[in-house]
């Protein structure tokens, strides 16, 4: 058909099929994705144990297998804590909501002395709505299996292939003996940062957990595995880590709590990614502390 038969609702058409086509793309892509990068983190922070077993005489293919059988049981258990937590989250969310009333009727009196409209305080969703708005992007039980399916046998052929990769490429000729050094180099270079990396969120995610847990705040265990988890992602992880905790602890001790809870975050954010992301990434990188610090 000539360019000039084109009708504009034709061209509509046609855009609103490719448009279906990208999401369509981007929705299995993402599925993937998800997939190989959590195995490939796997297989960057298990590959130093994955070397420690094969210098111990266990063999290559056992070494992977009990590696991968560990990460898996590892993500399991952290999940049935987390699936327990958060049902008792929903057990208690009745309390919950009693202090959320509570606190939205005394910022509506306090709107109302200044003159401004308490409408706005009335349109604020209640917590049973927000709860199953946050269930909604969760996974069913059988797309959890299969996840951890995939991502298993993902994980177990990477730990194969990884020790056999430098040699590999080594038979190509695009590969030089210098640009594998290089490669080998920054590879290790990368396994070093995700194993300091997990090891500065693992310390993160127990020290603000137990924190909220001496302070009394609700499912403060939750809101530690929460921060170990979302700490891998720079710079706004920490933040929505916090949000939960900072708003359980406005709920159960008014502005007060909510600034200690705040407080926390801004000082164990301080201690723990300079002072001790400092220490773990220079005994693993073999580089002093000092510059690691002023590095960050």
């Amino acid at each position: 058909m000539p360019q000039g038969d084109w009708s504009g609702s034709s061209r509509i058409l046609v855009l609103a099929g490719f448009f279906f086509l990208v999401i369509m793309g981007i929705k299995f892509t993402a599925y993937v994705f998800t997939i190989i990068t959590v195995s490939l983190i796997f297989t960057l922070i298990a590959y130093p144990a994955l070397e420690w077993l094969k210098k111990r005489g266990v063999p290559g293919l056992l070494s992977a297998t009990l590696l991968t059988f560990a990460a898996i049981a590892a993500v399991v258990l952290l999940i049935i804590f987390s699936v327990y937590s958060f049902g008792v989250l929903l057990r208690d969310l009745p309390i919950y909501q009693v202090e959320f009333n509570e606190k939205l009727a005394g910022i509506s009196g306090i709107l109302q002395t200044m003159g401004l409209p308490a409408e706005i305080v009335s349109s604020i969703p209640d917590l049973p709505t927000i709860m199953k708005a946050v269930l909604s992007f969760t996974m069913t039980l059988s797309d959890l299996i299969l996840y951890l399916f995939f991502i298993a046998v993902t994980t177990f052929f990477m730990m194969l292939e990884a020790p056999h990769l430098a040699a590999r490429l080594s038979r190509l000729s695009a590969f030089t003996p210098e640009k594998i050094a290089r490669l080998s180099r920054m590879s290790r270079i990368m396994i070093d940062f995700v194993v300091v990396r997990t090891e500065t969120n693992l310390v993160h995610g127990i020290l603000f957990g137990g924190i909220l847990y001496a302070m009394g705040v609700h499912a403060a265990l939750l809101w530690g595995v929460l921060t170990f988890v979302l700490s891998f992602i720079p710079y706004i992880g920490l933040i929505i880590a916090a949000i939960p905790a900072i708003f359980f602890a406005w709920l159960q001790f008014g502005p007060w709590g909510a600034i200690a809870v705040i407080a926390v975050v801004c000082l164990l954010n301080l201690v723990v990614e300079n002072p001790v992301f400092s220490f773990f990434a220079a005994r693993k990188l073999e580089i002093p502390a000092l510059l690691v610090i002023l590095s960050v």
